[in-house]
């Protein structure tokens, strides 16, 4: 078997991606050594294509991990993994109980269980500047993730009831590429 073809096959195997930045601010992206182009007709990479970039290549060698480079203008080189997530196991299925053997009818009166009510979440907002726009924020109390604006502002919404159990009540954006952090308490 071929090393391309194991490749293709082998979970274990890291997809090496390197996007490297050009002065007129597009991507140059090579998937382990080769050319990664967008489609016909359509523009060049840019920063803003970096998600869009990496979840195509993803969803083309699924269960494998991506090691992405990004190389900036002045030589800085950061790095970053997408895994894929686990599959989660279900637990399966009951087996259904044999029904007594019955000798005569008998009525059964049905109940009908009222439904609660959905817990609706009590929204916060918090924003922060500095970002490279379109890049993938973390946002910690980590329950979500962001993406910044073509101005390179991030906000985001939270369900204040995750502040409720954060004894400062702050939160913090981290850029992803341009590790940019801003921390501050939601309004």
């Amino acid at each position: 078997m071929s090393k391309r073809a194991r490749a293709k096959t082998d979970s274990s195997v890291v997809v090496m991606v390197r996007m490297a930045v050009q002065d007129d601010g597009t991507l140059h992206v090579t998937v382990d050594g080769a050319p990664y182009l967008p489609v016909e007709f359509a523009p060049p990479w840019r920063r803003a294509s970096f998600p869009h970039i990496v979840d195509a290549i993803s969803d083309q060698r699924p269960g494998q991990t991506l090691r992405v480079d990004v190389v900036e203008t002045d030589g800085r080189v950061i790095t970053d993994y997408r895994v894929p997530s686990k599959p989660r196991r279900t637990a399966p299925a009951p087996a259904p109980a044999p029904a007594p053997a019955q000798q005569h009818v008998s009525q059964t009166v049905e109940t009908v269980q009222p439904q609660p009510e959905p817990v609706r979440p009590r929204l916060a907002e918090f924003a922060g500047s500095g970002f490279v726009p379109g890049e993938d924020v973390a946002v910690a109390i980590v329950i979500a993730h962001t993406e910044t604006g073509p101005d390179g502002i991030s906000r985001t919404l939270i369900d204040a009831r995750y502040l409720d159990h954060a004894p400062t009540r702050e939160v913090v954006l981290l850029g992803r590429i341009s590790g940019t952090i801003c921390i501050g308490q939601p309004t």
